[in-house]
């Protein structure tokens, strides 16, 4: 429709926390009782989701990155947010089935289960024309962003299964899955191919999770996070580098807003945290009844 670009919302853009998605207060206390397992929560985005759903009353936090050292520096900083949220960590590499398996096992060991998981990790190369790439450079970014992704929800999802039938049972929402997408998804750019295609890849993967397992009360989302100047956003082009004008804590509330219950009618689709969540919720009818946000071949009638 006219009034929605293909690639976006026409919404108001945020670049950092706001009221509606703020944890310490339009959403305090909507992680209360809640085990929350993040991939990729060393630093950045990752560390400040953690601080989020501690800030958000969150019960248990389970951290899991290939530093030992900085996963520390996150638990601190997860108990500084929020004292009575328990923390535990793994050294965890998300291309690892076996790794990851064992660190999910270990979560549910320790808290009793996990009501979020959020597939945080990824890698950003060097942006090469795919005839001058780097063969084993250039599917690593699928190995971690797509392969990485795959790990989490596949040991993830039988735990939030159970999240899902528990708390709706009690007539509350639960069993919410975030994958970490980007806007690249949508674009095509001159020596972003390995980038641009895996995460285009993580929004379809987000609808597959979303068609398998509806029924089994799962909510996924694949999150565009903002322009944010991590180690992996300055690995991009210089030029790029100006539109990296974001907070990383903007993706993590917003994350804390879908796993409140809030958006669960947008589950399989891609959204951008930069959105207006009342704006993008004005459109619920539309998004809907256009089936809007989700990877489709455009055609004429």
């Amino acid at each position: 429709m006219s009034s929605i670009p293909s690639q976006s919302l026409d919404l108001t853009a945020h670049h950092a926390r706001y009221d509606a998605i703020d944890p310490r207060s339009t959403l305090k206390d909507t992680a209360a009782d809640k085990v929350v397992f993040i991939a990729g929560a060393s630093k950045g985005i990752g560390r400040a989701t953690a601080i989020a759903f501690a800030e958000a009353g969150a019960r248990a936090i389970y951290l899991t990155a290939r530093s030992e050292d900085a996963l520390k520096e996150t638990v601190a900083l997860v108990k500084a947010a929020n004292p009575n949220t328990q923390c535990a960590y793994a050294i965890c590499d998300v291309t690892d089935a076996a790794q990851v398996e064992a660190a999910v096992t270990d979560c549910v060991a320790q808290f009793g289960g996990i009501d979020v998981a959020d597939a945080n990790a990824g890698y950003l190369g060097p942006w090469v024309k795919i005839g001058e790439t780097d063969p084993e450079g250039w599917w690593w970014n699928w190995e971690v962003n797509v392969r990485g992704a795959y790990h989490v929800i596949r040991f993830t999802i039988p735990h939030l299964i159970a999240s899902a039938e528990a708390r709706t049972a009690e007539g509350r929402s639960g069993g919410h899955l975030i994958l970490l997408s980007s806007v690249g998804a949508q674009l095509l750019m001159p020596g972003a191919s390995d980038y641009q295609t895996a995460k285009h890849a993580i929004n379809r993967l987000c609808e597959f999770v979303q068609s398998d397992h509806d029924e089994d009360g799962i909510k996924c989302f694949a999150i565009h996070p903002g322009g944010v100047a991590t180690e992996l956003g300055r690995n991009m082009p210089e030029a790029i580098h100006q539109y990296l004008v974001d907070e990383p804590d903007l993706a993590a509330c917003f994350a804390v807003w879908l796993c409140s219950g809030e958006a669960d009618w947008a589950r399989g689709r891609y959204l951008s945290a930069n959105w207006d969540v009342g704006e993008l919720t004005a459109l619920k009818d539309e998004i809907l009844g256009d089936d809007l946000l989700v990877n489709r071949l455009r055609t004429k009638a």
